[in-house]
């Protein structure tokens, strides 16, 4: 099926990009709150701490340019969405503040460092988590009904239509993967005991990873004839099939770069695996963004103003691409228990 380049699929693309961007730069400073029990208290946990003290907080512009452009762009969507994971965004805008408090209390109340070290690891936990949830309450669809109203659509299902296998199932995914890209980016940015520790957990985790991705690509089209039709029918399993072979290459060189012991490039081909679930995630549900009942062009904003917001984006996403690569390139060595060198 092709589709024309309006407004409405940039706007898409442009969002998508955006939450992208939030999932990989987000992803691995959650990973490390997620694995922060597992290194030793003192040296490990400052190192890990440290490596990501410049960017944690910036790495979140993402979210409230991918949150703010749903609410512009896609009324009608973050109108039905957010009431359906309205619990989930709590606990994960929760989770955030959270481990945003301790990681800053971590430092300035030592007596009570311990407390903020857990604070730290369960915000991370629960944010991960419920962005994980909300994922799988999305894929698995979104009960909906013509609102006469408000015009449109409204959402009409319970307070947890959430709360499904499914969910809990790409939960766990989430956080396994932000996982392996903490762990991967202390292989990049640590040295001594904490980086051999972040191998060893990066193994793991990469097992743990791959599973659930294929768990999550097993069940999916099983939610919907509509998935089945989009992955498995021909022609277009001829390039949809690309995507699970891609990730099996990923996951090969994945453990052959932790074995030759290569710093960066575990992380960049964890940050790949991301991609390529997310190229999946786009398969499966577009051009529907709330799935299969409501298109991009359905829960489009007026083309005025679509044009409008636009005509700030395209200045205004440059500089943020500026500025966080300009910070990544200042801080881009290793990082002691002091700070960077």
């Amino acid at each position: 099926m092709i589709y024309n380049l309006d407004l409405t699929v940039i706007w898409a693309f442009i969002i998508a990009f955006a939450v992208f961007a939030y999932v990989v730069m987000d992803g691995f400073d959650l990973g490390i709150g997620i694995l922060f029990p597992f290194f030793a208290v003192g040296k490990e946990r400052d190192q890990a701490m440290n490596s990501i003290a410049p960017v944690w907080d910036g790495n979140e512009t993402w979210l409230v340019l991918g949150g703010g452009g749903l609410f512009a762009a896609f009324p009608l969507a973050y109108g039905i969405i957010l009431p359906a994971t309205y619990p989930l965004m709590i606990a994960m805008l929760l989770g955030l503040i959270f481990r945003g408090v301790a990681f800053e209390f971590r430092w300035r109340d030592a007596r009570h460092r311990a407390l903020w070290d857990v604070a730290f690891t369960l915000g991370s936990l629960v944010a991960a988590m419920a962005q994980g949830m909300i994922l799988g309450a999305i894929l698995q669809g979104v009960t909906v009904v013509e609102s006469p109203a408000s015009g449109g659509w409204a959402y009409a299902g319970g307070w947890i239509d959430w709360l499904t296998p499914f969910s809990l199932l790409t939960g766990i995914g989430i956080v396994a993967g932000y996982a392996l890209l903490g762990a991967t980016w202390l292989i990049w940015k640590v040295e001594g005991t904490a980086q051999a520790h972040a191998v060893r957990l990066a193994r793991i985790l990469g097992v743990g990873t791959l599973v659930a991705m294929a768990a999550v690509s097993a069940a999916t089209p099983f939610l919907d004839y509509a998935y089945w039709h989009r992955w498995f029918e021909m022609p277009g399993v001829l390039l949809t099939a690309q995507v699970p072979i891609l990730v099996v290459i990923a996951g090969f060189f994945y453990f052959r770069s932790l074995n030759a012991g290569a710093e960066r490039l575990p992380f960049a081909i964890a940050l790949a695996l991301f991609l390529l679930g997310f190229v999946g995630l786009g398969i499966s549900i577009f051009p529907y963004i709330v799935p299969d009942q409501i298109t991009i062009w359905d829960a489009a904003a007026p083309e005025q103003s679509q044009v409008f917001m636009l005509a700030g984006t395209v200045f205004i996403v440059p500089i943020i691409l500026a500025y966080t690569a300009w910070a990544y390139w200042v801080f881009r060595g290793k990082v002691g228990t002091h700070g960077y060198h």
